[in-house]
């Protein structure tokens, strides 16, 4: 148990009317949640069907269009109510790919001979139109000045852009859970340092980075290249892929782009060092799926309260992906458990307060579009920019332009309960520096220690749907979980498949939420908030 569930119990001892207060847990309630969820769960079934019988789901995508109709169709026959879809505006154009392939042609002994090149494309790229033949040449671009010393220089070529990358050995195993010392590290809290000069270097790095990537793109198309090949990001063999070109109708998406394993990149940076002619022959299927941009669209569904119906808790988790895997880890695994959450609370009976409410995001992969667009419409937003360069921004590097602007149902909002690091078992919670929610989840966590759960964090934890809620003030969390393989093999790779994943892990992480949700809908008072700027008249 941490120090906030002993200092909760010892208080308790000292003065009746605390004890009193403690946070209540329906035991019974809890005991009926973990008898589903381990002993008669669906989240494999779950799990099964969004990684291979859908695949992958990119945002606007025909699998994302299927994603969303499908878990429509399990939330109504589970008896969710209010199921639907929620479009948000202007996301872009879909995109998909069906096939690639790099050779590198030559000639041996035996006569000419093809070697293949392990490589896919990245997502919002123009596809080759058929197969394309082009001698290589490397290109080194890291500012705009670099442009100049290759024009006139690519016509009909294919491109290798960037240098080679030392092979660095692993020196620990690629799969991590947590033990007793890794989880009281994450009890540690760091006080931030400069977080103004520290976000103005970010602020700076994206616009340049932003402004390079538009001019390459641009560039390239006017210097006739055929197409692309940057180095994974990871190596051992993984292709870990993204976007490139650009989802917006109207600019330039570029020329076709792949990223290739560090193993065949590096020998042709290699060859073409020794000034060794290489010819590659480019082969990628791939198609925008819109002529004008789209918007994309969450799923949504409910469990009606009763009592206090017009107060919301919510749960939710991203159910778009890249395109290289199956969308498992990242993040069908997510998805599967909160629907799971859901089912196992009607199956039992739970009879909530407050609403329960499951979000399936898009556009989490292109910087938490879908629920920054949900939160701004139904709870709170701060005043859109006028200034051409904050609107350039994402939402997480701007500067607030005037007062939060509250929605009708903000103070009627309790609680986000979030899923999005793989597959790994619960360890605990992240309490976003709410340390009025610390008591609180050690209380909700103790009929889950003997699974494992156990660890409350002070800490923040970023870079997911949780922090559309969190960066306008409203309680949004996130759990602690066993890395697994996620940071080392499968995150944004073409590994992020069914594999990777432990279902026991799921059936766990199930139980819990299911628990979390259904006591934040049953007490007797909305989920605390933490002390916002401005709060206390200052």
């Amino acid at each position: 148990m941490g120090k906030w569930g002993v200092l909760a119990i010892a208080l308790a001892l000292s003065n009746p009317a605390v004890a009193q207060r403690a946070e209540p847990v329906d035991l019974d309630m809890v005991s009926k949640i973990r008898q589903e969820a381990f002993h008669r769960s669906q989240v494999m079934d779950t799990f099964s069907h969004l990684t291979e019988s859908i695949g992958p789901r990119l945002t606007n995508s025909p699998a994302m269009s299927q994603a969303n109709a499908w878990t429509r169709g399990k939330f109504n026959e589970w008896g969710l109510v209010n199921v639907h879809d929620e479009a948000f505006e202007d996301f872009g154009r879909g995109w998909e790919f069906t096939s690639a392939s790099v050779l590198m042609l030559g000639s041996g002994p035996q006569g000419d001979r093809m070697q293949p090149l392990h490589a896919l494309p990245k997502a919002w790229t123009p596809g080759t139109n058929g197969p394309v033949e082009g001698e290589l040449v490397q290109v080194d671009i890291k500012k705009l000045a670099d442009l100049e010393k290759y024009k006139g220089k690519l016509r009909g070529k294919i491109l290798l852009l960037g240098e080679a990358r030392e092979y660095k050995r692993g020196t620990e195993p690629d799969s991590h859970r947590h033990d007793a010392t890794s989880l009281e590290g994450l009890q540690e809290f760091t006080v931030p340092k400069n977080a103004a000069a520290d976000k103005e270097k970010r602020v700076k790095e994206y616009t340049e980075r932003q402004a390079l990537a538009k001019a390459v793109n641009a560039f390239f198309v006017e210097e006739g290249a055929l197409a692309a090949i940057s180095i994974s990001g990871w190596d051992n063999g993984i292709i870990r892929v993204a976007g490139g070109g650009s989802r917006k109708a109207g600019e330039s998406a570029g020329i076709p782009e792949l990223a290739m394993i560090s193993e065949h990149f590096n020998p042709l940076v290699r060859a073409l060092l020794a000034k060794q002619p290489v010819k590659l022959r480019v082969d990628v299927a791939a198609r925008f799926t819109d002529d004008s941009n789209q918007p994309g669209y969450n799923t949504l569904a409910e469990i009606r309260g009763s009592g206090k119906a017009d107060e919301v808790v919510m749960l939710g988790a991203h159910m778009d992906s890249w395109h290289s895997g199956t969308g498992a880890a990242d993040n069908a695994a997510g998805v599967a458990v909160m629907m799971e959450a859901m089912r196992i609370l009607k199956a039992v009976g739970a009879k909530p307060k407050r609403t329960i409410r499951v979000a399936l995001w898009s556009g989490e992969e292109q910087g938490l579009i879908g629920s920054q667009a949900y939160v701004a419409k139904h709870f709170a937003q701060f005043p859109e920019p006028t200034d051409a360069g904050q609107k350039a921004l994402p939402a997480s590097l701007r500067e607030p332009t005037g007062a939060l602007v509250k929605r009708r149902d903000y103070e009627k909002f309790s609680v986000y309960f979030n899923m999005d690091n793989g597959s790994g078992r619960f360890r605990g919670i992240y309490a976003q520096e709410n340390l009025a929610a610390m008591p609180v989840f050690e209380a909700w966590l103790k009929p889950f220690n003997d699974v494992g759960a156990t660890t409350v964090a002070t800490r923040n934890t970023g870079s997911t749907d949780h922090i559309s809620f969190d960066r306008v003030g409203l309680p949004g969390f996130q759990f602690i979980q066993d890395k697994l393989d996620y940071f080392s093999n499968v995150h944004h790779s073409h590994l992020d498949t069914w594999d990777h994943a432990e279902p026991e892990d799921l059936k766990q992480a199930a139980a819990i939420v299911a628990s979390f949700v259904y006591n934040a809908a049953t007490r007797e008072d909305l989920f605390p908030r933490k002390a916002q700027k401005g709060d206390g008249g200052d």
